[in-house]
């Protein structure tokens, strides 16, 4: 009864081996000659900036563009059922799979309009 999972099981423990040995292996090999630069944050050359009390502001244009990507993101895999299963579900899912994507354009477009994907 449990013998269609048994594939499962091994790829989630070759899996979570495989990311055991790496990290063991880095620690392992890794340099562990620490100075003061390589403890600091890498901020690209910037000079890094103290920050405020309880981590400062973030402006929010950060996360409605991170809204955006996993609204978007989201829609995008609905699509991958259809592409696999396309033979098999006929007409009325092709009328429902543009109407779908009919929506997806009309909200990207909206955000569009709106100026969410500026990056000023």
């Amino acid at each position: 009864m449990s013998q269609p999972y048994v594939p499962i099981l091994f790829m989630l423990a070759l899996g979570f081996g495989f990311a055991a040995l790496s990290v063991g292996t880095s620690m392992v090999v890794g340099p562990k000659r620490y100075n003061r630069a390589k403890l600091e944050a890498y901020e690209c050359g910037i000079q890094p900036t103290p920050h405020a009390t309880g981590g400062g502001r973030v402006p929010v244009k950060y996360y409605l563009t991170a809204m955006l990507f996993i609204i978007f993101d989201i829609e995008s895999v609905f699509l991958y059922p259809f592409a696999v299963a396309f033979n098999k579900l006929g007409l009325f899912a092709l009328v429902e799979m543009v109407l779908f994507i009919l929506t997806v354009f009309v909200a990207y477009a909206y955000v569009w309009r709106r100026g969410g994907l500026e990056w000023d």
